[in-house]
C-alpha cells in the first residue's frame, strides 16, 4: 500500500474505445485496477507531453502480428505503422526522440495482441506488472 508522500508507480494506457482493434488495453483497466490498486493506470490518447509523466515509462497499447501479451524495452522492435491513428504513427517515433533528448530513461510497453481475449490479456498484462513492480521495489 502507498504511503502518504509516497508515488504510485504509473502505467500509461493508450487505446482507442471506437476501435475493437485498438480498445482492449482500456476494457482491461477495471481488472487491472483491482488487482493493483496501488498502481495509477492513467488512460491516454496521444503520445503528446509524455516526458510529463515521469523518466521511466511503463505503457500498456494494443498490437499488431504479436500471439501473447509481450514486455517491449527495446524500441528498436517497435515497427512503424499508420493503421488506425496519428497516436499508432508517432508513438514510437515520439519515444525515439524523447530518449535520444535524454527527456526519457527507460520506456517499457506491456503489448497485447489487438483481439485477444480478456481474460487472458488481464492474466497475462498482470503478471507483466508483477514482475515490473517487484523489480522496482
Amino acid at each position: 500500500m502507498a504511503t502518504a508522500g509516497e508515488v504510485k508507480p504509473k502505467i500509461l494506457v493508450f487505446g482507442n474505445r471506437l476501435l475493437a482493434e485498438d480498445s482492449l488495453p482500456l476494457r482491461m483497466l477495471p481488472a487491472l485496477r483491482r488487482r493493483f490498486p496501488d498502481v495509477e493506470f492513467k488512460e491516454s490518447d496521444t503520445s503528446e507531453n509524455l516526458e510529463e509523466e515521469g523518466r521511466d515509462l511503463i505503457i500498456l497499447d494494443s498490437a499488431f502480428g504479436i500471439s501473447e501479451v509481450t514486455l517491449i524495452d527495446d524500441l528498436d522492435n517497435l515497427q512503424l505503422s499508420k493503421r488506425f491513428s496519428m497516436h499508432d504513427f508517432d508513438l514510437p517515433i515520439t519515444l525515439r526522440i524523447l530518449i535520444k533528448l535524454k527527456a526519457l530513461d527507460s520506456v517499457k510497453i506491456i503489448a497485447v495482441p489487438s483481439g485477444y481475449a480478456l481474460g487472458k490479456a488481464v492474466s497475462e498484462s498482470a503478471a507483466i506488472i508483477s514482475t515490473l513492480l517487484s523489480r522496482s521495489a
